[in-house]
């Protein structure tokens, strides 16, 4: 068990580290330069809703400092629009640009090629489906392990998916 536990935690990192550089290529080949690879799947995020950093930071599970800067980063390129809350003037919401619809597009077409090319080959749907509700099953297990502490889970929390 010990093996393959460090197996899939290394896997889980390298696989994200790769996706990353995934889509920094595919933003290098289309030759935009002004957003990095995390800032456009952060506007995937978002797509066409209307955030708080918060509610980003929860939903995208970035880190608040992390994601802060890119908001930052990205209202001043223009692909994010930030504005304050007409209810409560202490929160800031922000809303994806034309400018970042657009990347939001490139990376819906990064996606949808992918979905192509791994329809007519190496992996098949139901081989996804297995690995995503193993990872959920994952995810479940950590989330309750820093929600109560290392001790017995039970099983309706490490139940299938």
């Amino acid at each position: 068990m010990k093996n393959v536990y460090l197996e899939t935690i290394l896997l889980i990192e390298r696989l994200h580290r790769q996706f990353l550089e995934v889509v920094k290529a595919e933003l290098d080949r289309l030759g935009i330069e002004d957003i990095n690879n995390v800032q456009s799947l952060i506007l995937s995020h978002v797509g066409e809703e209307e955030l708080t950093v918060g509610e980003l930071t929860y939903r995208g599970y970035y880190l608040g400092s992390n994601v802060s800067y890119n908001v930052k980063k990205m209202v001043e390129n223009g692909y994010l629009i930030q504005e304050r809350s007409t209810h409560d003037r202490r929160t800031v919401r922000v809303r994806v640009s034309e400018k970042g619809l657009d990347i939001c597009k490139r990376i819906t077409t990064l996606y949808e090629r992918h979905i192509g090319q791994l329809e007519n080959g190496p992996i098949d749907v139901t081989t996804l489906e297995a690995v995503n509700n193993t990872l959920k099953r994952l995810e479940r297990f950590w989330a309750h392990d820093l929600a109560y502490g290392p001790r017995s889970m039970p099983e309706a929390v490490a139940g299938a998916a």
